[in-house]
């Protein structure tokens, strides 16, 4: 099997990979659903509610992360995700029926995008760490980096079949459709081989668990650059959902069908980051910071794009360089952390990751309103080129790093020398990664 598909030899994670597959076609086909409710019928083209409803879905993980991430460390992660997979799908139904019974309002929508974002808060730290169960530690990296092709395989797929079922039957069945695709990864779960999954140590229960989370990241400066990076390109790049609306309705005067498309095209790039992260062994700090340089040079010309098609196509490249950045980040930290931890390191990682989104989302949604779609963008580009180059700048202050950056060539972070705090830092990565490892080992011997 190629070294890309290696974690597809696994049967528990072949069945995680299909149901997650179809889930996630349902979810890309509800949130463009979503948003075009709220722009098209429920509004008058508000970028502001299309940016409100997305913050309210993204808040509640500003509050309930940090718990969720210690539930993830102290329950079976497997039953732990049926229950929020069952919550999710009753909510997409719920939402569904009063868009079909002709009642639906934009409160109705506010208030089932913030349970939503409850439920998915509870989620998140859950089935990020539910891949270490499923793969041996070596393999880890490559099942975050098909866990993120399988999301944007579906990407390419949801936001396109989105538009034309909105065309053919209504916003409100693409909801119902929704959700009945939970079930695919509901019997994922349940039918999964428990002794094949691997024994990964539990938390066991105690007081300031969480402050203990918060004080093992704040050791880790490597940690700490990582989610400085993530949380400001989240913040005002990564609004893919109203930037694209905005930009087809108000700019080039285009209904769902072609907003769907937009979705798809930018799944193109997202997926081929996502393929070539899968086939990466160990990323390190250096890629999430040349990434986040290259989503700038790359989303400031989208921007600039003067045609829907060739705005259509300048999303590939943002697709990479942003799925580039996010796989890197994600499996640099679950891969460095103790297996102990990851739940709660995960949470916080989720919190700067999705947390930043409710204030982004209506910030941007502002900037799109009041001077042009295309602005909403070049905020992004501007914040992503400014956040790299400062991450740059400490790496090589405090850890004697050469950096070099090309515009022709692939950005790229080139170390020169580790100094004394770096050295510290690749000790406790180093030595936690070496407890992920003696697990696995001892799991396969027992």
């Amino acid at each position: 099997m190629s070294p890309t598909f290696a974690s597809l030899r696994y049967f528990n994670y072949r069945l995680w990979f299909g149901g997650a597959l179809v889930a996630n076609v349902g979810t890309w086909m509800q949130r463009v659903a979503q948003d075009w409710l709220v722009l098209t019928v429920l509004t008058k083209d508000s970028g502001v509610a299309v940016g409100i409803t997305t913050a309210l879905q993204f808040a509640p993980t500003i509050f309930l992360s940090a718990w969720a991430g210690l539930l993830a460390d102290r329950l079976d992660r497997r039953k732990l995700l049926i229950g929020t997979q069952v919550a999710l799908g009753v909510l997409a139904a719920g939402l569904g029926a009063l868009v079909l019974s002709g009642n639906v309002e934009l409160w109705h929508v506010y208030v089932f995008a913030t349970l939503l974002g409850c439920v998915s808060a509870i989620d998140g730290p859950a089935r990020q760490t539910f891949v270490a169960d499923m793969v041996p530690a070596e393999r880890l990296s490559n099942a975050v980096g098909l866990n993120s092709a399988s999301f944007n395989a579906a990407r390419m797929i949801g936001p396109g079949l989105a538009g034309l079922l909105i065309a053919w039957v209504g916003i409100g069945w693409v909801f119902a459709i929704n959700a009945v695709t939970f079930s695919a990864t509901i019997l994922a779960l349940t039918r999964m081989r428990t002794h094949e999954l691997q024994p990964v140590p539990y938390a066991v229960r105690g007081k300031g668990q969480i402050r203990e989370g918060i004080a093992y990241v704040r050791r880790r400066s490597d940690i700490l650059v990582v989610m400085a990076v993530v949380g400001v390109v989240s913040t005002f790049g990564l609004n893919f959902q109203l930037t694209s609306a905005m930009m087809a309705r108000t700019e080039f005067d285009k209904g769902p069908q072609e907003y769907g498309i937009l979705g798809s095209i930018l799944a193109i790039g997202s997926l081929a980051g996502a393929l070539l992260a899968a086939r990466r062994e160990r990323p390190r700090v250096r890629l999430v910071i040349g990434a986040a340089f290259a989503f700038g040079i790359a989303s400031g010309v989208m921007a600039l794009m003067p045609t829907y098609e060739s705005y259509a196509l300048a999303t590939i490249p943002v697709g990479l360089a942003s799925l580039t950045l996010l796989t890197a980040a994600n499996a640099t930290i679950q891969m460095s952390v103790d297996p102990v931890m990851r739940g709660r390191v995960m949470s916080l990682y989720i919190v700067v990751f999705l947390g930043a989104t409710p204030v982004g989302s209506p910030l941007i949604g502002w900037v799109a309103e009041t001077f042009g779609a295309r602005w909403s963008i070049g905020v992004g580009s501007i914040s992503a080129l400014l956040v790299a180059a400062a991450a740059a700048a400490w790496a090589h202050r405090h850890w004697n790093l050469e950096v070099r950056y090309s515009l022709v060539q692939r950005p790229h972070l080139q170390v020169r020398h580790l100094g004394r705090a770096a050295e510290d830092e690749e000790r406790v990565a180093t030595a936690d990664a070496l407890k992920a490892q003696q697990a696995s080992d001892a799991a396969t011997a027992a």
